[in-house]
């Protein structure tokens, strides 16, 4: 009865083993497959955003610019008050 007991204990300590190195080594693949996809999608954020720096006007169309001098022409300051209804 003893031995019966002492091969139950002994086989149910090796199957929690061998099953906490499986577990392990899955976490430790997945962990892994995570940290990889979290770089890539880094590295697109990073490649796809464009510092504001970067941003130049080539060509302004005539129209609009002979708009934009009408509409900035200055004029006086207006003061209001805001009436409470």
């Amino acid at each position: 009865m003893v031995k019966f007991l002492v091969i139950i204990l002994g086989v149910g300590w090796l199957l929690g083993q061998l099953i906490r190195y499986f577990l392990r080594t899955k976490l430790a693949r997945f962990a892994q497959q995570v940290a990889e996809m979290e770089r890539e999608q880094q590295r697109a954020r990073q490649s796809s955003s464009r510092p504001k720096e970067e941003v130049n006007v080539d060509f302004i169309p005539k129209e609009h610019k002979e708009k934009r001098h009408k509409d900035i022409q200055g004029g006086e300051y207006v003061d209001y008050e805001e009436v409470k209804e």
